[in-house]
């Protein structure tokens, strides 16, 4: 049988969803992790905007988008996608907060004030503060789509300076974080793989 092949690069927070929608939905992969300064070739081929994840299903079709593939795999798989609803909190994520994220993260490459740009992604942070403050996940009573979707990018900000995050009001959203990082769900998602290269082993995943 043969796979799909799913480029990724480990602490990407757009692949982590990937990889969490594929290991929701029961589907193996042959994984090839990624070097970000040093793309191979095939990657490229398929998807010359050179980001991850990027899948390639057996028949060729090529998705390059991290929520198109977890919609692929919500359709393909088994059907766990609870509060798909929640779109408009995703891309909120994936606008506003993300560029935000980037400028606090990455302030010397953006010439950017980080604290400035810190004080507004915890606009989002305190949405879902209030969010969560009626209901353990951000898709409601179980683990769903804005939780995968969102998750991995607030542990990349609670990352940045996790003495200050861990100093914030906001323990709603502290709580739910730590539990995610936790879970075997995440640790299921973060194995770590030597870069992929022509000839070498074939990783599938999950096992």
């Amino acid at each position: 049988m043969t796979l799909p092949i799913l480029y990724s690069f480990r602490r990407c927070p757009f692949a982590i969803r990937a990889r969490l929608a594929l290991a929701e939905g029961g589907i193996q992969v042959e994984l090839r992790e990624v070097v970000l300064r040093n793309k191979p070739a095939e990657m490229l081929e398929v998807s010359p905007k050179g980001t991850v994840p990027v899948l390639v299903l057996p028949k060729g079709r090529v998705i390059e988008e991290s929520l198109e593939v977890m919609q692929w795999a919500s359709e393909t798989g088994a059907a766990w996608l609870a509060g798909e609803e929640d779109s408009e909190l995703v891309s909120r994520n994936d606008t506003f907060f993300k560029e935000n994220l980037d400028r606090y993260k990455y302030a010397s490459r953006y010439d950017a004030d980080p604290v400035f740009h810190r004080t507004a992604a915890m606009e989002f942070i305190a949405e879902l503060e209030l969010l969560l403050a009626g209901q353990t996940f951000l898709s409601g009573d179980t683990f769903g789509y804005a939780d995968a979707a969102i998750a991995p990018f607030v542990r990349q900000f609670s990352g940045a300076d996790r003495d200050w995050f861990n100093s914030v009001e906001q323990v709603n959203v502290r709580a739910w974080l730590e539990a995610f990082v936790a879970s075997q769900r995440f640790k299921r998602v973060m194995p770590k793989f030597v870069a992929w290269s022509p000839g070498g082993a074939t990783v599938v995943w999950p096992q």
